[in-house]
């Protein structure tokens, strides 16, 4: 076998098989492509968007190879939805309302007013929105953005922002719409597990891998994730209740609240004026995620389909077109009302099988194998496991109703990974004989059982080179056989890191702006995951943090925070100890207390300091500190810092 680190071709079995997928589905229906294509005004004449840097965020004509047959290395219903989802450009959905398509993970949306444009999803990046701003004023005129709308608390419709707006046109009066507990969710999904999330990201969207046939085809949900500069302005208002009504420049709106759905904080929009519904991320062309592979809370597959369902209820009957963002729209009322209904049905069908089986005592490994989509959703391109997977998201119910253990006492205390493997390299007769054995699997086609065995032999010695050469080779396989995008992409992300090294995070969301938007609440909370539990055991530390300007400070939280550290726990309460109830809750006088203003406290709390340093030099001369000072050092010292670089293949 060769030790070639490029990437290796199909094996015939992987080719064989992804081949028979043309005549699972009916490829000969077209109405997706003319769905796609439809309303097309025009692309951007420069192809390649760049950072300050000079570095390329985006290419749109990066996937111009799926133009092409698809060749034994992809399956051809990954192909077909990444050819679709790969096409860019301005395209008018009903006169007034336009999206710009294909120039990042998502779209972005644009409704004209009376005097300018609501855009509503601006995209992850800056330099991408801003570029489809400018596609929009090549073709419809250099209209002023009156208004910002964002569906949901996911980084990839609010990050660009700052390429469509500024903070001073919002603080002169330009809105920006969010639903309820939009800020706390997309800043806390960000920051507290962020540097995992995002880690594991550059596997789910392969960003970092080469665009080819052997390479990066899609995402399912959109083509991958822009790398460009990730911003947030704050909402100023909120939508709170389903059937809210507002106007902005001239365009009416009502609001159908889907807390819980694809993601805590989301919203559908309907357009009366237009007579188009905009369903954010809650309908799109494809199955979506009830646990997504970079790692989130588990969503609400129940509500889900109940929202879905009122949406029919309240739109139903006035809506001529519904439109996502991402994807392409569906036109005619008929086939509108079809398709959200299969989507529901689809949500319903996977959790109450998934319960149904758990209650008959199934696992959520024997669940994953066992489940089917009736025949009329299989039928239905939209329906397909391109994002989200039957077998993850079974997974994922399982998990949102039992947890982690599936009830067999033999689970409950299981070696961890490292440890595990060890014994089972040593109880199957050593490395090499498992590398042996594996390539033997291997020639006869089982990668999924290659993956699964020769995983213990990196565990246990993670610098065995055929071991490392033969698990990329497998997971590769297993990456070309795919039509989920984000499975396509962990393959072969894997199988890129064994070979060639770790690629580390090559988007990250956790910016400037998310950090200033986080609440004290909040940045104390991210303060405490940090805290070194062992390391800080003996540690009793109590700072008392006075912030000046509180009338300066409307709605920012208490003037003094107490926090002290004591059983590895970093305990925060807001004012001073004799403040009612907050002596009680943290003990004792404090050790140090310091007075400065809040910025400088955001500087102190997001580890600005330097090791055995209590303050940053610029804070050092603008802050007070009575007490020991020392103290402040001790308790930053018993911090750790995230590793966004960790090791996934390996341990």
């Amino acid at each position: 076998m060769s030790q070639n680190s490029d990437p290796r071709p199909a094996e015939p079995l992987v080719a064989a098989q992804n081949n028979a997928v043309r005549s699972r589905y009916p490829f000969d229906d077209t109405r997706d492509l003319d769905d796609a294509r439809r309303g097309f005004l025009g692309t951007a004449q420069e192809p390649v968007i760049r950072g300050a840097d000079g570095g390329v965020v985006w290419n749109l004509e990066a996937y111009g190879f799926l133009a092409g047959d698809c060749p034994g290395t992809a399956n051809p219903s990954l192909w077909r939805q990444s050819r679709l989802a790969a096409r860019h450009g301005l395209f008018e959905v009903v006169e007034g309302i336009y999206q710009v398509r294909g120039f990042d993970l998502s779209n972005m949306t644009v409704v004209e007013g009376e005097r300018g444009i609501l855009v509503v999803d601006p995209l992850l990046s800056a330099e991408p929105a801003a570029a489809a701003l400018a596609l929009y004023r090549a073709h419809r005129g250099d209209r002023p953005v009156t208004g910002v709308l964002y569906t949901h608390s996911h980084a990839d419709h609010f990050g660009g922002v700052r390429g469509v707006v500024t903070e001073d046109e919002v603080a002169a009066g330009v809105p920006v719409l969010a639903p309820r507990g939009f800020l706390e969710h997309a800043v806390s999904e960000n920051i507290y597990a962020g540097t995992a999330m995002a880690r594991r990201a550059a596997y789910m969207y392969g960003a970092a891998l080469a665009k080819g046939p052997r390479g990066q085809i899609g995402a399912g949900l959109g083509q991958t994730t822009s790398t460009g500069s990730v911003g947030l302005i704050p909402p100023t208002a909120d939508i709170s209740r389903t059937g809210q009504t507002e106007t902005v420049d001239g365009i009416g709106m009502v609001f159908q609240l889907t807390p819980g759905t694809e993601a805590p904080a989301e919203l559908n929009i309907h357009f009366p004026g237009h007579a188009a519904l905009c369903m954010a991320e809650n309908a799109t062309h494809n199955l979506h995620n009830l646990l997504t592979l970079r790692g989130a809370e588990v969503r609400d597959p129940h509500e889900w389909a109940r929202y879905l369902t009122e949406a029919i209820a309240l739109f139903g009957d006035s809506s001529d077109v519904a439109f996502a963002s991402h994807h392409w729209p569906v036109w005619g009322r008929e086939r509108m009302v079809a398709y959200l209904s299969e989507q529901r049905d689809l949500y319903a069908y996977l959790h109450d099988q998934t319960v149904r089986m758990l209650n008959e005592g199934m696992t959520a490994l024997e669940i994953a194998e066992r489940m089917e989509l009736p025949p009329a959703l299989e039928r239905a391109w939209h329906t397909h496991g391109y994002y989200g997977s039957v077998s993850h998201n079974t997974k994922a119910v399982y998990q949102k109703y039992m947890g982690w253990f599936d009830g067999n006492p033999a689970h409950l205390w299981e070696h961890p990974p490292v440890e595990a493997a060890r014994r089972y390299v040593d109880f199957m007769g050593g490395a090499d004989e498992v590398v042996r054995r594996a390539r033997a699997s291997y020639d006869s086609g089982d990668f999924r059982w290659v993956a699964q065995v020769v995983h213990h032999v990196l565990f246990a010695q993670p610098d065995h080179a055929e071991a490392r050469a033969l698990q990329a080779d497998a997971l590769e396989q297993l990456g070309y056989g795919c039509e989920n995008g984000p499975w396509r992409n962990f393959y072969l992300m894997g199988a890129y890191e064994l070979r060639h090294g770790s690629v580390g995070t090559p988007t990250v969301t956790a910016s400037p702006d998310l950090m200033s938007a986080l609440t004290l609440e909040q940045l104390f909370d991210a303060l405490a995951i940090r805290v070194d539990g062992p390391r800080s055991w003996d540690a009793d530390i109590m700072v008392r943090w006075h912030i000046r300007g509180g009338e300066r400070r409307p709605g920012r939280g208490p003037d003094t925070v107490t926090v002290r550290l004591r059983n590895g726990v970093l305990t925060h309460v807001a004012g001073g100890g004799d403040a009612a109830g907050d002596g009680d809750a943290v003990g004792g006088a404090p050790d140090v207390e310091v007075t400065l203003d809040e910025p400088d406290l955001r500087a102190v709390l997001l580890g600005r300091t330097a090791p055995g340093e209590p303050l940053p030099p610029e804070v050092r001369d603008r802050a007070e500190v009575t007490g020991d000072a020392s103290k402040l050092a001790e308790l930053f010292g018993c911090l750790s810092a995230p590793d966004p670089d960790f090791a996934i293949v390996t341990p």
